[in-house]
């Protein structure tokens, strides 16, 4: 080998080592919003009217999980970039529901309880009665019941949990009404966590959940492992960040929620894809392997959140959730701000699938609440 050959090698190398380097650094603050922003405008042209009904298989109006997951971000968003528009944006969309839930305030349902956390959030921005009424009437009608076997699958832990913990901390001066929330959010967590599905829906050894019964052992994936889906497990962590972060620091079981996120934020570490992106099936890369938004922003949501408390090394997830980022915003969000990658609505790997750059998932609202979850949380970390 000649010495220009070996030179050549060597600067070659260089670059290479440089890009990576490059792509593990996160952008400025300025350019997270501006992909943010991109993306909800162009969800905001297309849904000009908050309270239209969404129509897909069959019509459902739009106070359902999907587009409440997306006022979840929204609110995020505006959090960090107070335009009134956002605001207005969320108000509509409860006026027109007025403050309803899907199936009324008798209903369990943890998906048609989601809209309370954006109700919620609002009524806090604005003491408005009306806001809290059906969704506080809907808590408290568990809150009266022995029932605990409502969480049958691990999305409702996103959609319901934080609603307990915003109700148990609006009730801080009435402290058996506060510990009577997070009491009933605890009892209906853990039966999910350890009874559903026989053993319950979370694996202690690999620190991940099965989507609902139908996933536990002996289901397995092609490959002979256990199915864990991508989004389901983000669910859990979402929930478990925004419980941690809504709940005083002396809250019941506060304890056991973060003990089973940072079991969760270690396991999900090796299972990254060399591009970024996290698999649909995080134990078989092989079965409908390839990028995904969703499951990939609530990881990045929640490692994010874990660096910002101060409850995760930065030196380790920095690198992980920038690689992330870069590969979403780069890869995920169409000049127009439409976001590809984003698998359908179900429970598993096949569901919506092929999901590629141009697929467009049956509901394109939640994929975007994940998307500015993510990138508001991003842009709290210290520069």
């Amino acid at each position: 080998m000649t010495i220009r050959h070996s030179v050549s090698r060597m600067l070659l190398l260089f670059f290479l080592v440089s890009l990576t380097v490059q792509a593990q650094k996160l952008p400025d603050r300025k350019e997270i919003i501006a992909k943010m922003t991109l993306a909800n405008d162009y969800f905001m042209k297309t849904w000009p009217d908050p309270g239209k009904e969404i129509v897909t298989n069959k019509t459902r109006p739009s106070n359902i999980w999907t587009r409440a997951v997306y006022y979840e971000g929204l609110m995020a968003l505006y959090g960090i970039d107070k335009r009134k528009a956002y605001y207005d944006y969320a108000v509509e969309w409860g006026e027109k529901h007025h403050w309803g839930l899907r199936s009324g305030i008798n209903s369990r349902n943890a998906d048609d309880q989601c809209c309370g956390q954006t109700y919620i959030d609002l009524y806090l921005i604005d003491h408005k009665p009306e806001r809290l009424h059906d969704i506080k009437a809907s808590i408290n009608g568990m809150l009266k019941s022995d029932k605990i076997d409502d969480w049958n699958w691990i999305d409702a832990l996103q959609m319901a949990m934080p609603v307990f913990a915003q109700l148990g901390v609006l009730e801080k001066d009435h402290s058996e009404s506060a510990t009577a929330y997070f009491e009933k959010m605890y009892q209906i967590y853990n039966y999910s966590k350890t009874k559903h599905g026989g053993n319950g829906l979370y694996n202690p050894e690999d620190h991940l959940w099965w989507r609902d019964k139908d996933f536990v052992p002996p289901y397995k994936e092609p490959n002979g492992q256990d199915c864990y889906w991508s989004r389901g497990n983000g669910w859990v962590v979402a929930a478990l960040v925004r419980v941690l972060d809504i709940m005083p620091k002396d809250a019941p079981h506060r304890d056991e929620y973060e003990k089973t996120y940072l079991e969760m934020m270690k396991a999900l570490v090796p299972l990254q894809r060399p591009d970024g992106y996290w698999n649909v099936s995080l134990h078989d890369p092989n079965n409908y392997g390839g990028k995904e938004l969703t499951g990939t922003a609530l990881f990045v949501y929640g490692m994010a959140w874990g660096i910002n408390h101060g409850l995760l090394d930065s030196k380790t997830y920095r690198p992980i959730i920038a690689k992330a980022w870069n590969a979403m915003a780069t890869d995920s969000v169409h000049p127009n701000g439409f976001l590809g990658y984003v698998q359908g609505t179900g429970k598993e790997p096949k569901e919506g699938q092929p999901v590629t750059y141009d697929s467009k998932p049956d509901f394109e609202d939640y994929g975007l609440g994940c998307f500015l979850l993510a990138g508001t949380e991003l842009c709290k970390l210290k520069r």
